[in-house]
């Protein structure tokens, strides 16, 4: 299962999550605005932007919207 790292008011966030929840691909949703989540995601990705998306099991790491998108129709056979 993925992590996705959002803020509630970021479009390119809703964006993401509006795809995965068409395409029923199951995610941990991690909002940043609480500061514990946010720490994580310095943590795991290195920087403060969102969405971000870690696939754990293929230690996969992205940030920008379309790449995310990109990313899970070519490995999710979505």
């Amino acid at each position: 299962m993925f992590d996705l790292f959002i803020l509630d008011t970021c479009p390119y966030c809703q964006k993401v999550m509006k795809f995965m929840d068409e395409n029923g691909i199951k995610y941990n949703k991690i909002n940043t605005k609480i500061d514990e989540n946010a720490l994580k995601l310095l943590a795991i990705g290195g920087k403060d932007q969102v969405p971000f998306i870690y696939d754990k099991q293929n230690h996969i790491k992205l940030y920008e919207s379309d790449e995310i998108i990109n990313y899970l129709k070519e490995n999710k056979n979505v």
